[in-house]
């Protein structure tokens, strides 16, 4: 439950190390009820406002692409939760799910520390501006069961994100900021990466119940 973004960054390429050096084992989480979540560790600021008042500027001032940056770290940090979230809650799956979804909340710990340097390039920082709550709420929403986790974060929220990451970042190089465009580049590909991870272990659960994978989440959209 750290609140302090750059700490938990570190703890979370820790984490990942330490699983993949052998240094911990899921033994020791097994003294931890699973408790839900209802506000994770996250700093403050950001304030936390409904979706349609998160500013929104254009992209042709500094301003207005640090807004944008900004909306884009924040989802990043959400990820960094929801992915130690999975691992924290859905003990009875593989080690390879465990394994995965660390790997995932590295990943995303890079990417809010590399989001969080243009930002501050861009004279602002992570809390500047408001932001919603929206991945968060779809955490709580599905803890209850990993394959409703798996068929509605990564395979709907992450993936309509890489749908748009595409005509923004064209925006940004109209807009000549070929840096953020960098970043954003980073991203997608890793991007690409955790929502196939999502998929293969929505697709895991399927197996494992008797489900045909897209009947059952075309049921669950």
């Amino acid at each position: 439950m750290c609140r302090e973004p750059e700490t938990k960054c570190a703890l979370a390429a820790r984490l990942r190390s330490d699983w993949e050096a052998g240094r911990i084992s899921r033994a020791d989480a097994e003294s931890l009820p699973v408790q839900r979540i209802e506000v994770p560790g996250r700093p403050e600021p950001p304030e936390l406002v409904p979706p349609q008042e998160v500013p929104r500027r254009r992209l042709g001032s500094r301003q207005g692409r640090a807004v944008l940056v900004h909306a884009i770290t924040h989802i990043e940090f959400n990820a960094i939760n929801l992915a130690l979230d999975a691992v924290y809650r859905f003990r009875d799956l593989p080690d390879d799910f465990v394994s995965d979804w660390l790997r995932v909340a590295d990943e995303e710990a890079r990417h809010f520390l590399m989001l969080r340097k243009r930002l501050q390039e861009l004279d602002a920082d992570y809390g500047d501006w408001p932001a919603h709550n929206g991945l968060w709420e779809m955490a709580v929403k599905t803890d209850h069961d990993p394959l409703v986790r798996m068929a509605l974060v990564p395979r709907v929220l992450e993936a309509r994100g890489l749908d748009v990451t595409p005509g923004m970042m064209q925006r940004l190089r109209d807009a000549g900021d070929t840096r953020t465009v960098a970043c954003l580049e980073i991203i997608l590909e890793e991007e690409i990466g955790h929502v196939a991870i999502g998929s293969r272990w929505f697709r895991h659960l399927c197996a494992e119940r008797g489900l045909e994978p897209e009947a059952e989440f075309r049921r669950l959209i």
